[in-house]
């Protein structure tokens, strides 16, 4: 397990992410944070905020009571507000939110509610520092996720092939898309650190085909490399078959089967890989403590299906699977942007 202290160099880092994110002196900048956050992130953001002269303050919430039937992990969906007016009304008047929480805000049901203020979310993944470190965001990133953005964006149909036998089709015209590179800027949006993903939430009924996961992708609920084959079969939306013989597939079932919740096998969303610095190999590296996974949603190529909540149709569950598929080929209405988990020009 690594050491996590203050270091200057991590500071460092905090403080260049908020003056990516255009933080200014005065600036009212709330760090949200639970009881079983992880310190160092905390005032690691509490320091360099005051060095931009940021007007920041703490809001820190007890850890929620453990309700759901197995250990809940990956779902960026934090339970820890709670509904709480005070607290949304709190983080909904700043100009941007720190989200230090244990799993993020990414899809917690307070979400809009805050930023409708016109807040901006800043989400620090529950990593050791130096993970955060490696993957500090470049703003040559940027632009290269605002245009797979405006490409998923105007797409009708994304296909997703592989030798092992992935084949999948998604209607994704009119389907919320999100980006990030790891930081954020404009009133209202949301982006999290580490970064470098384009995705979007499909619409109801909108997901058919076959997932295979082969050896060496990742499990990221899990923590963990695939060492069996995985085939999910996906109707409209909700996976209603796990194939496979090894344990990986044992696992799966077992932990979609524990929610006992219909919403737990339908997909969540779906997107790629952009970040050229994240790699595919980091998660044997560190502890699981040590570690939320967020590279292995972002490193170059990857193909990225998620299963649980999907609040744009209107599914609510803490059941979450976050899997990155490796040598897969995307392609967006017969354009084809990854090939064989390569990216391509003009993304790359």
């Amino acid at each position: 397990m690594l050491v996590e202290q203050i270091e200057n160099k991590w500071v460092d880092c905090f403080r260049r992410v908020f003056q990516l994110c255009e933080v200014q002196s005065g600036d009212r900048v709330a760090i949200l944070s639970e009881t079983l956050s992880r310190p160092v992130n905390v005032k690691l953001a509490e320091l360099a905020l005051l060095d931009l002269g940021a007007q920041a303050f703490h809001v820190v919430l007890p850890t929620p009571r453990l309700t759901d039937p197995v250990a809940v992990r990956s779902t960026g969906s934090s339970p820890a507000i709670q509904g709480n007016e005070s607290v949304i009304a709190a983080l909904r008047s700043s100009a941007l939110v720190v989200d230090c929480t244990v799993e993020g805000l990414l899809h917690a049901r307070e979400l809009k509610a805050i930023l409708q203020g016109g807040a901006r979310l800043m989400m620090i993944s529950n990593e050791h520092p130096e993970i955060l470190e490696r993957l500090m965001p470049a703003p040559a990133l940027q632009e290269k996720v605002a245009l797979g953005v405006s490409m998923l964006s105007q797409a009708a149909e994304m296909r997703v092939r592989s030798a092992a036998g992935t084949d999948l089709t998604v209607d994704v015209a009119d389907a919320p898309v999100r980006g990030s590179a790891g930081f954020v800027t404009e009133p209202g949006k949301v982006s999290y650190w580490p970064g470098g993903l384009c995705l979007c939430f499909p619409r109801r009924g909108r997901v058919n085909g076959r997932v295979v996961l082969g050896v060496g992708d990742v499990n990221l609920t899990f923590k963990r490399y695939l060492e069996s084959r995985v085939v999910l079969t996906i109707e409209d939306d909700f996976v209603v078959d796990i194939g496979g013989d090894g344990l990986d597939a044992e696992l799966m079932k077992s932990y979609f089967q524990a929610w006992n919740d219909r919403n737990a096998y339908g997909v969540s969303h779906v997107g790629w890989g952009m970040n050229p610095a994240a790699r595919w190999d980091s998660l044997v590296m560190y502890d699981k403590h040590d570690t939320n996974g967020t590279e292995l949603r972002a490193f170059a190529g990857n193909f990225l299906i998620s299963t649980g909540a999907n609040e744009y149709a209107d599914r609510f569950t803490n059941g979450h699977f976050d899997l990155p598929l490796r040598h897969c080929t995307i392609e967006l209405d017969d354009k084809v942007i990854v090939s064989e988990g390569r990216l391509l020009e003009p993304l790359a």
